[in-house]
């Protein structure tokens, strides 16, 4: 046979195979090029967070097991660790959330850990360094879930942490007040601004959910219905959890709000697990709970979400199409087996209607263990790009190259 004939079937053979390649997705992952290597870290968190004040946004870590990290923004979106920003000691850390507790202008860091109850507050310089002011914190507990915000109208951020049942105190919600004396210093008014409880909380939400123009509260429970709590306006909560309806008993990581359908109420959406990697337990079905003119929350997932049997340990509210409309990345694992899987893009149509579209969305290396994450515009495309914590697996970043159709 000729080289020609030989060639001719070679290059439609090409042709065929380039036809059916992939198209380019929203998101590129650009975790080799731009993220530290760190495949076994257990990453449970990360908050984007310009801690040098140099205009761009940094990455603080919350890390299980190991000492928490910063990863400096060279100013592309390239990120370099820097050791020894929050100490050398390691703790069993869940989550981070960043504030200007102090209220001199440069952010600060607030971490919470489960099984050795130590969270940790590092209040920033704005050069890239930090004052360890744990001992400003004026409680321990087993602390899985971590909120901050203005709940008593002062101007000051709050924060709320999460217990599960094995900490001091067991399972009780922590609302530490920021001291109007002391700005960067915390008030433990647990007993008297918050019900009682005995949970065992994963996540904890504010969000004015009620209109009102204060901050209420949404409590995930890995056992136990979640439960929402209405705030008076001074920072006084009280139990509405009847305004809670999801359809099935839930195993819950996470809880966000979003006003999935447009009609100006906040709504909620809860990830989930089947068990923390043991037998099939609960139903992980993502659920979504749409909130009605009574401000009950009730729970519409069937027809409004893609159906799935993955375990999801955390997720995202990101409009990645740019449309206006909050859409849902997803992390998935599945459980039983604790198998890593690729994350997923859930598209909103406008009015509250989900559909797979991770094909066109996320690549399809994006697999891992993947956790919490968080957002935010790192190549000023208009497009938030995503962090997706992971555990054991490497930590992701996913950069947008713009919207699409």
């Amino acid at each position: 046979m000729s080289c020609l004939r030989l060639l001719v079937p070679l290059a439609l053979a090409a042709c065929a195979a380039s036809s059916v390649r992939a198209e380019p997705t929203v998101y590129a992952d650009v975790t080799a090029t731009h993220l530290p290597a760190a495949p076994e870290l257990h990453a449970l968190d990360g908050v984007f967070v310009d801690v040098d004040g140099d205009g761009d946004l940094d990455l603080a870590l919350a890390v299980e097991g190991e000492v928490n990290r910063l990863y400096r923004n060279e100013g592309d979106g390239r990120f370099v660790w820097v050791e020894g920003a929050f100490g050398t000691t390691p703790h069993d850390t869940e989550h981070v959330r960043t504030a200007d507790f102090d209220g001199d202008g440069h952010a600060d860091l607030v971490f919470v850990a489960e099984d050795d109850q130590t969270h940790q507050l590092f209040l920033g310089r704005g050069d890239g360094t930090f004052q360890d002011a744990s001992d400003r914190l004026p409680g321990r507990s087993e602390g899985n879930g971590l909120a901050v915000g203005d709940v008593d109208g002062d101007g000051r951020p709050d924060i709320v942490v999460g217990s599960s049942t094995g900490g001091e105190g067991g399972g009780q919600e922590l609302l530490w007040l920021n001291d109007p004396e002391r700005p960067g210093w915390f008030i433990d008014a647990t007993r008297t601004h918050l019900p009682q409880a005995e949970d065992a909380t994963q996540d904890v939400l504010l969000a004015d959910l009620d209109g009102d123009g204060d901050l209420d509260m949404v409590v995930a429970n890995e056992a136990g219905p979640p439960r929402l709590l209405i705030n008076d306006g001074e920072g006084r909560f009280s139990d509405a959890a009847d305004r809670l309806q999801p359809a099935v008993a839930l195993h819950s990581r996470e809880v966000h709000a979003l006003d999935a359908n447009g009609d100006g109420r906040l709504d909620l959406v809860f990830f989930n697990l089947t068990s923390n990697n043991q037998g099939w337990e609960f139903d992980p079905q993502t659920r979504l709970l749409i909130q009605g003119e009574d401000g009950r929350f009730v729970d519409e997932t069937a027809e409004r979400l893609p159906a799935h049997r993955f375990s999801s340990w955390g997720g995202q509210v990101v409009d990645f199409d740019a449309d206006g409309h909050p859409d849902l990345v997803v992390s998935a694992i599945a459980v039983p087996g604790f198998e890593p899987q690729q994350v997923r893009a859930w598209r909103n149509d406008g009015q509250g209607r989900f559909t797979d579209v991770t094909a066109t969305v996320i690549p399809a290396e994006t697999v891992g263990r993947g956790w919490s994450m968080d957002a935010a515009d790192l190549n000023g495309d208009g497009v938030p790009d995503v962090f997706v914590g992971g555990w054991g697996t490497q930590a992701r970043l996913l950069m947008s190259g713009g919207p699409t159709e």
